[in-house]
């Protein structure tokens, strides 16, 4: 059974983690720090978390527990990974996994020796609705792929929200950003060469509004993220072949409503998989991962591959890589 130490009270962790361990057998959250002892306790309290200790390091080496999760902010999942590898415990790590490809390197290494389980939580990969789009892809229903265009946004209005701050991480392409260059990776399972980037930037190094020109193989792809106040919402992957198209809207979170649409030989068809979580997906393919050693998607191996894409993206746009002392 895994038994899940916690990190941080992030706002994230109710729907990515303590919801689903709820209905799963296997797993359990059982320890927990924040920033402040007060913090930690209301949020145990609220969750029904047994043990609350006074620090991170004292929740990584908690005998109770063999498994820990990280939702702080970017800049943080590198040592507290690192520390909780060195202490035996298989991570669960918000994305994106680190600041930039090296750390990811580094973190991945650490897991590898350990013989530790490293999971980017990039959670979507799990869902059916995502194993639909990969055989829609692969079945050569599409024909031959020509191109994917590949979109998330989402306004952020707060100035002093952690993703506008260049030391905290911050930036769109290392928050939801991080998604459509991980769908485009996935669906075609090759690597993009990142041909151009433009990126609108706000505080100082901080992307806003980042669009991107690739190509993996012989399909252009076009990716953009935009976290500006004038953003609308939309989360969406098209997908053109040589005999049809396939839109998917809402990739990111299926289980609040999502249309897949086909559009083939004249004939366009919709349709709609699993409302599960996909929360509830991952912890699935984690637990797999730790109790029977089954791969995972989303490993420091990916994990590496999706960081050094995010590094040329920023290159691209003139941009610094995440995680330098500037």
């Amino acid at each position: 059974m895994i038994q899940f130490g916690l990190l941080g009270a992030a706002r994230i962790t109710p729907e990515a983690l303590i919801y689903p361990c709820i209905n799963e057998p296997l797993a359990n959250i059982s320890v927990i720090a924040a920033r402040d002892r007060h913090r930690a306790n209301t949020f145990a309290a609220a969750h029904h978390i047994d043990t609350v200790c006074d620090s991170y390091l004292d929740v990584i080496n908690h005998a109770k527990i063999n498994a820990v999760y990280i939702p702080l902010h970017i800049p943080a999942h590198h040592p507290w990974t690192m520390a909780a590898l060195q202490a035996g415990k298989h991570v669960l790590c918000e994305k994106s996994l680190a600041c930039n490809a090296e750390e990811a390197r580094e973190m991945n290494q650490r897991a590898k020796d350990q013989g530790l389980v490293l999971m980017d939580a990039f959670h979507y990969r799990y869902h059916p609705l995502f194993a639909r789009m990969k055989n829609i892809v692969a079945s050569g229903t599409l024909g031959t792929i020509s191109s994917i265009d590949a979109a998330f946004h989402t306004p952020v209005t707060d100035p002093s929200d952690i993703r506008m701050n260049y030391h905290l991480g911050g930036g769109v392409t290392m928050d939801i950003g991080c998604y459509p260059i991980s769908w485009v990776r996935h669906l075609t399972n090759i690597e993009p060469t990142v041909i151009s980037a433009t990126a609108e930037v706000g505080p100082p190094q901080v992307d806003l509004f980042l669009e991107t020109r690739m190509e993996a193989g012989n399909i252009a792809i076009t990716t953009s993220a935009d976290m500006r106040a004038s953003a609308s919402f939309k989360a969406e992957v098209t997908v053109r072949g040589s005999l049809g198209e396939m839109r998917v809207d809402n990739v990111i979170a299926p289980q609040l409503g999502h249309l897949l649409t086909l559009n083939v030989g004249k004939k366009i068809t919709h349709q709609s998989v699993d409302r599960r979580p996909t929360y509830a997906y991952q912890l699935d393919a984690f637990i797999a991962a730790v109790e029977r050693g089954e791969p995972l998607w989303t490993d420091g191996d990916d994990a590496v591959a999706q960081m050094t894409v995010i590094d040329r993206c920023y290159e691209a746009a003139g941009l610094p890589s995440r995680g330098l002392k500037l």
